[in-house]
């Protein structure tokens, strides 16, 4: 069996926790954001649990998570 190559944007934009949970960014980070009141500003440095949806396909870009 060959090895798996892990995908490189895949790994910059996704954590694996311990546990076996796959975390991810909020979008809209950056654009605009002098404009956005603090309180969101904080929101967006949190880690959300990406849908139960998105893991199947983000584990097969992530192999060796």
């Amino acid at each position: 069996m060959p090895k798996l190559k892990t995908h490189k944007g895949a790994k910059h934009r996704f954590h694996i926790t311990g546990g076996g949970k796959i975390l991810r960014t909020k979008c809209g980070k950056s654009h605009f954001r002098r404009r956005k009141a603090p309180r969101v500003k904080r929101l967006y440095d949190e880690l959300i649990l990406t849908s139960s949806i998105d893991k199947k396909r983000i584990r097969k870009l992530l192999p060796y998570g």
